[in-house]
């Protein structure tokens, strides 16, 4: 499978599955608290997590299959699986201050962007 395929692919398949997932926990719960969206992106990051531990162990080599599950299926699951993703590697390669960096500045910066668009979607 080429590269660009297997991650459209997966990327339309796991979109598909938060649409429908964050839905079905909204109706449930039915509050305003963000639960599906919650619950999703921890599954997400639990799947990522799963899914190159099984694949580093077990197929290596396995390079369309990773573009498939973790780049396409849980990037278009939740981009929150990215996140942690490489958050992990770089605590795990011993760069706990250049994580704690890149966890503040995407939060700062990602709510901030969010506020400062919706202000200038008012206008």
């Amino acid at each position: 499978m080429q590269p660009l395929l297997a991650v459209a692919a997966g990327g339309a398949l796991g979109a598909t599955l938060r649409y429908l997932l964050v839905n079905a926990i909204q109706r449930v719960f039915s509050q305003p608290f963000p639960l599906g969206t919650l619950f999703v992106n921890v599954l997400g990051c639990l799947a990522a997590g799963l899914a190159l531990g099984w694949l580093s162990a077990r197929a290596p080599n396995a390079e369309s299959l990773r573009l498939f599950l973790v780049v396409g299926v849980l990037g278009g699951f939740t981009t929150f699986s990215a996140f942690g993703v490489e958050t992990v590697a770089l605590i795990r390669e011993g760069r706990a201050s250049a994580a704690l960096l890149y966890v503040s500045a995407s939060l700062v910066a990602g709510l901030a962007a969010v506020a400062l668009g919706l202000r200038f979607a008012a206008r």
